[in-house]
């Protein structure tokens, strides 16, 4: 029996800042949950982390990242079985190039006189898109090919969460978070046992 569409209950928020430029400069907390948090990306045995098969293709996109971005640099990372944590830097922005709409920009004429063409601008929900697009791509092929786990639906979440790291303190307490989760494994609000 399938639910008829009510909009009270069937409609989506949207988890960003609002009024916050995502393509500026900066340091970015990011986690990917699977669809229905399905345990597919590995297991955790004695707090380490044993991948699967489908958790080494995403590890090999995540560190794919920046020799697609130039503009990004990656800082630590960790696969869990249902999700992953990093933290992204979006490094380099021109200050001859802001955004101005959903698709446009233009250059800064005061600070850049000669700027003819304005550079691109490379925004966190595009890295985020990449990467969940090639992972989830060879997931498909693996599937075919080497008879990886069927799901129905997609491999990730439509959605992401992420954070705007804000200072050092923050920066090192989030490190730390994401080093030690495989270890905290059995506390952690996306493992299935604490539902």
């Amino acid at each position: 029996m399938t639910m008829k569409y009510d909009p009270e209950i069937h409609h989506r928020r949207t988890i960003r800042l609002r009024g916050y430029d995502y393509s500026s400069e900066g340091a970015y907390f990011v986690t990917i949950c699977t669809q229905e948090r399905e345990r597919l990306l590995g297991e955790i045995d004695e707090d380490r982390l044993i991948l699967s098969d489908v958790g080494r293709v995403v590890d090999f996109w995540w560190r794919e990242l920046p020799q697609h971005f130039e503009k990004i640099r990656l800082d630590v990372f960790t696969v869990m079985p249902n999700h992953i944590h990093g933290i992204i830097w979006l490094v380099g922005a021109d200050r001859c190039v802001r955004p101005k709409g959903s698709r446009r920009y233009r250059a800064d004429t005061s600070v850049c006189p000669y700027r003819a063409k304005p550079l691109s601008v490379v925004s966190l929900a595009k890295v985020v898109q990449w990467f969940k697009t090639m992972s989830a791509n060879e997931y498909i092929r693996g599937m075919r090919e080497n008879k990886w786990p069927i799901v129905t639906g997609r491999l990730w979440q439509r959605n992401y969460y992420e954070h705007i790291v804000r200072d050092e303190k923050e920066l090192y307490r989030i490190r730390q978070y994401v080093i030690e989760n495989p270890a905290n494994w059995a506390k952690d609000e996306d493992n299935p046992i604490n539902w």
